[in-house]
């Protein structure tokens, strides 16, 4: 089968190519916005990528077009002759569960393991990946980022299990259901649930009704795993669960982590006492994340000792306080930190990490949900332990510098980029942290940043 990707470069997209092509279809996609990792990725996989979407890829002539989620109507030529011609089209979300999730016979289909929540799908996706991987259960995945384990996002094993992160953004612009529920997960991890996606969900209440799609989807001798600290999740589970539901972070149940020092801490289940997990990654955020990592895996089979064991080899995703580079003594790290709450949560690790050091803070407002500036009353809280912060405010419309105003003296909102980056740079001094924020390439300004400080001078 011939696929053509609409909307390639996205990580979910990149990772339905790279599947797609290991399942043995040729593949082929296109895109306007493309910048690492999921280019890099693309190229090194060898599938042909066409810049924009203009309709002489119809010549391509595909047996089927698979559609992102960023093609909307009106917009894309291609998807509007798509559309005028008849011709076959899918969204990503229901071409992998048909292709690849049901296997299509008896015994087939894969046991899925989804993860789902507002923050930490990535990471603990790929906590479960590696946990399941270093047991010796070979798992595919789909990530939506690339983990450093395995150093690509998504692939595709002969194994039973399949971990995937199970986004609730919506599927497609004909399809208005979150992604996930479409993954018919026999393992479901319930993160966390906060408001976002401004730009589909008009109030927390409709994010709410999704994950219950997702709830209802679990079968009786499945497990939901969930964040038993999170009302929002609670009251979910309260509006029908049939399925078994282990607990983690609750006050004072289920799956718990204690903080023995910065990179270690004890497990329990139910006050049984479980062991340790030395590591390097930081924050509370984390340790939560590991828990329901190791939940789920223990579903899957794994004995909780040899997950903990598994951890600590654990090494973190790209573009979760990956740091990209130091000049003159200044260090600067990447994230995909995009929400209030993960902003706040990523600083918090990284000045546990870095102790009295300056941070300079540095965000792009990306996220169609940033964009609108719905959590804009929420940003100076959650930037409030930077030293300094930099804003980036071209490609929004509302009032970044009014909306930060209570940063003070320690913020600097600029439109243009290159100003940016000189002011970062006339700002860092030797011992400086600077962590850039944003969900998307920002234009290259880590790499342009280090350049800039290498150089020096004014």
């Amino acid at each position: 089968m011939h696929i053509h990707i609409l909307g390639i470069c996205g990580t979910f997209m990149g990772g339905i190519a790279a599947i797609a092509q290991q399942a043995g279809h040729t593949v082929t996609g296109c895109d306007a916005n493309v910048y690492p990792p999921m280019s890099t990725q693309l190229e090194a996989l060898g599938i042909r990528l066409i810049e924009g979407f203009g309709v002489e890829q119809l010549d391509l002539q595909p047996d089927v077009w698979v559609v992102g989620n960023v093609v909307a109507r009106g917009k894309q030529p291609l998807m509007e002759e798509i559309l005028n011609r008849g011709l076959p089209y899918v969204s990503g979300p229901q071409w992998l569960a048909e292709n690849v999730l049901r296997g299509g016979g008896p015994g087939t289909d894969k046991w899925v393991l989804a993860v789902a929540g507002t923050h930490g799908k990535t990471t603990t996706s790929s906590m479960l990946a590696w946990i399941l991987e270093d047991c010796g259960l070979n798992p595919g995945f789909l990530i939506g980022g690339v983990p450093m384990n395995f150093g690509v996002s998504a692939r595709l094993t002969d194994s039973p299990f399949f971990v995937i992160e199970a986004d609730e953004y919506d599927t497609a612009f004909f399809d208005k259901r979150s992604k996930f529920v479409h993954y018919r997960p026999r393992t479901a991890v319930l993160n966390n649930l906060e408001y976002d996606h401004a730009d589909i969900f008009p109030d927390l209440a409709a994010i709410e009704t999704q994950f219950h799609h997702l709830v209802r989807s679990v079968p009786g001798n499945g497990l939901i795993v969930a964040n038993g600290g999170d009302p929002n999740i609670l009251r979910v589970l309260g509006r029908g669960c049939w399925s078994p539901v282990e607990y983690f972070a609750g006050p004072g149940f289920g799956w718990q982590a204690q903080a023995l020092d910065a990179e270690a801490f004890a497990v329990s289940l139910d006050d049984a006492p479980l062991g340790r997990v030395d590591w390097a990654l930081l924050g509370e955020h984390n340790r939560h994340n590991a828990l329901a990592a190791l939940a789920a895996a223990r579903h899957a089979g794994v004995p909780p000792r040899d997950g903990m064991a598994a951890l600590s080899r654990f090494e973190n995703v790209k573009r979760r306080l990956e740091v990209k580079g130091q000049a003159r003594g200044v260090t600067v790290y990447d994230d995909f930190a995009h929400h209030p709450t993960a902003i706040a949560t990523t600083l918090e690790g990284l000045r546990a990490k870095v102790g009295p050091a300056r941070i300079l803070a540095v965000l792009e407002p990306r996220s169609n949900t940033m964009k609108l500036g719905v959590m804009k009353a929420a940003l100076p809280a959650s930037l409030g332990s930077a030293d300094r912060v930099f804003c980036y405010s071209g490609g929004i419309d509302w009032d970044a510098a009014g909306a930060l105003a209570p940063l003070g003296g320690k913020l600097s909102v600029l439109a243009d980029l290159d100003a940016l980056v000189e002011a970062i740079a006339g700002e860092c001094r030797p011992g400086d942290q600077v962590l850039i924020m944003s969900n998307g390439g920002f234009g290259g300004i880590h790499g342009r940043l280090l350049d800039r400080l290498e150089r020096g001078g004014g």
